[in-house]
């Protein structure tokens, strides 16, 4: 595994380089748009458009949300200095006041309730990376990890 891959391991075991946020093209295509409907005046265009097409009555939302897709990009790794993405991080803080490499190096890494808020898009993959991490090591785990996004 290369420098960069194990800096894509995130202190709680995710992978980020499998993350949506991470270097996301959809983000950079939603900023794309974003930017070109604005310089068209788009809005204008669909509140005229409503009258005979009913959807562009929900063109703010639209817009709103693409604002929010735009936004869901990750540049930086928390290992590389990034943090948690769109939020701080409790894991990350914890980590670092602990002075550990990660979460796989710390005991109260199964019982840790700072991982309630991945649950949802992440079940319990966290922890068994941190279990595959522990057993094959920080520079060989990647290839035995589970996925990142409970859809997926």
């Amino acid at each position: 595994m290369s420098k960069q891959e194990i800096e894509l391991t995130a202190y709680c075991g995710l992978y980020c380089g499998d993350c949506i946020h991470y270097r996301s093209k959809s983000a950079d295509l939603a900023q794309d748009l974003e930017d070109e409907l604005q310089k068209v005046k788009f809005g204008k265009y669909a509140k005229v458009k409503s009258t005979s097409v009913k959807e562009f009555d929900y063109y703010k939302e639209f817009f709103a949300l693409l604002d929010v897709i735009a936004k869901l990009k990750c540049n930086t790794p928390c290992r590389a200095g990034g943090d948690g993405c769109s939020q701080s991080c409790a894991i990350k803080k914890c980590v670092e006041s602990k002075n550990l490499e990660g979460c796989w190096k710390c005991d109260e890494s199964e019982r840790c309730g700072k991982f309630k808020f991945l649950k949802r898009f992440h079940g319990d993959t966290p922890q068994e990376n941190l279990r595959k991490i522990k057993k094959y090591g920080l520079d060989k785990w990647a290839e035995h990890r589970k996925k990142f996004y409970l859809w997926l």
